[in-house]
């Protein structure tokens, strides 16, 4: 008979692991909830610490830009020294810094916080994701586990909004980072009881100089791309950043093709799912980032909603993101990942474009309730089977770097697609103003480039990811892979 202590020791990943997997999730919920609840809290930040627009806007780089750009290096450590000792460290981090950050008095103090967010995010998040891939072999199982986390993520981004909304208008904007520091204490008890230790893998070096390629290069092409509206594309400060990021994003491929243990091995890309996956979440990021931003400045600078009644007017758009979370892997298994992961594209898209036709004096019934309830749809289909794709056939030696893959897509999408719409949405708005039209149209105007851009961010993931990702004999060919291992383990 086997001792009890053995029995409590295997029994724990496989007893506990849904409760394990709340634990995950609601760390994810934090990284991913962290790059939108400062949003509505930006006009209460500036005005305290008294920081103009550009400088608001890095608020939320600051966090993106080390978080995107660390993911990767997160990914392989979580491989080597193991994953849940690393999610933890990620954890405890994050949490020290959000207390950093809401005790912050001047500008550099809180950039500086939030950047130690960001790398303790990169560790944590691609942890936790190897650490579900790993609870959860069955494919069946795995599925639903993937569905929940692509829901939270979505929500995260939906409900930032929301949250900071409340915490601003009852606590001020510290408490927008304070709220972490008890949730993250919560799951790091919950980790250490739930998850059991796994074993570190190969002493491996690490690839050092690829992680200092790619994260200098991805600094360096946000940098650029956030130079352009001030000083313009032709100027010699964004040709500069510019071409040092083609030249250190080149300088990584190179070093990834000749390294020995590579920090991204480009072969994994030959998996077709992989590549959709990840083409389909660097666009879903640049969109949804993008759309939360323009959203709340839009609704406190154009209609005058105060921090309060603009988190409030999220609720729908939260509403309908769950909703559809928790339905998605029903729709995956009847249309399969690849569609329904189109499908949803589309409807963000057609969300999207409906909100860019709202006026300067939009009333929330009429013109932005609609609009917000087809978004929720289509971003919540979106994360789930877009995570769902990009892990997909991955080995568990691999877990951690698909993982820190999945996000370091979504994140650097997220600073990519901020810099240019927001650059897009300044110039619109400036060219407005030149014309004689007046403030609140012309921002209006501008607000509208940003969703259309955003739209045109989904369809192209919808297009990218019907090219990319081939049927195989199912409707999406991951379907096919799913049976023939079940068939595999029933024989």
């Amino acid at each position: 008979m086997k001792s009890m202590a053995s029995m409590s020791t295997n029994a724990r990943p496989i007893a506990y692991r849904w409760w394990a997997l709340i634990a995950l999730a609601l760390a994810q919920f934090l990284v991913v909830l962290d790059a939108s609840i400062v949003n509505i809290a930006l006009p209460s930040m500036g005005a305290e610490l008294h920081l103009d627009t550009n400088t608001l806007s890095w608020v939320i780089t600051a966090y993106v830009l080390p978080f995107g750009g660390l993911l990767l290096l997160g990914g392989r450590l979580s491989d080597r020294f193991g994953h849940r000792r690393l999610f933890i460290a990620g954890v405890a981090g994050f949490a020290a810094a959000s207390a950093a950050a809401g005790l912050a008095n001047t500008g550099a103090w809180l950039l500086s916080a939030r950047a130690v967010q960001g790398a303790s995010a990169a560790l944590l998040a691609p942890a936790a994701l190897a650490l579900v891939t790993k609870l959860f072999a069955d494919p069946r199982d795995r599925a639903k586990a993937l569905g929940i986390w692509g829901a939270v993520a979505g929500v995260g981004s939906a409900a930032g909004v929301l949250l900071g909304g409340v915490l601003t208008s009852s606590f001020g904007w510290p408490s927008v980072f304070y709220v972490n520091v008890p949730v993250a204490l919560l799951v790091i008890v919950a980790s250490l009881l739930l998850i059991a230790k796994d074993k570190p893998g190969a002493n491996e070096s690490l690839d050092m100089p690829g992680a200092a390629a790619v994260t200098a290069g991805i600094v360096a092409l946000v940098a650029a791309l956030s130079e352009v509206e001030r000083f313009g594309w032709t100027s010699p400060l964004t040709l500069v950043l510019a071409g040092a990021a083609v030249v250190l994003l080149a300088g990584f491929v190179l070093i990834e093709r000749r390294v020995t243990n590579p920090l991204m091995p480009l072969s994994i890309f030959r998996n077709k799912s992989v590549l959709g996956g990840n083409l389909a979440m660097f666009l879903i990021g640049g969109a949804t980032t993008a759309l939360f931003f323009a959203l709340s400045v839009y609704m406190q600078q154009v209609l005058h909603y105060d921090a309060m009644k603009a988190g409030l007017t999220q609720l729908p758009l939260a509403g309908a993101l769950v909703l559809i979370a928790g339905a998605e892997p029903a729709l995956i298994k009847k249309l399969g990942t690849r569609l329904s992961l189109a499908f949803s594209l589309i409807l963000f898209a057609a969300g999207l474009i409906w909100l860019s036709l709202a006026p300067s004096n939009a009333s929330f019934a009429l013109h932005l309730l609609g609009p917000s309830i087809v978004i929720g749809i289509g971003v919540g289909g979106a994360f789930v089977s877009g995570t769902e794709l990009a892990v997909h056939g991955v080995a568990d030696s691999e877990a951690g770097l698909a993982s820190g893959l999945v996000n370091t897509s979504q994140q650097i999408g997220g600073a990519i697609g901020l810099a240019v719409l927001a650059t897009l949405s300044s110039t619109r708005t400036r060219s407005l103003l030149d014309k004689g039209i007046s403030e609140p149209q012309a921002l209006t105007g501008g607000f509208a480039w940003v969703f259309l851009g955003a739209a045109a961010f989904a369809v192209i993931g919808a297009i990218v990811v019907l090219a990319v990702v081939r049927n195989s004999g199912s409707r999406n060919g991951i379907d096919q892979s799913i049976t023939r291992k079940e068939k595999g383990v029933r024989s």
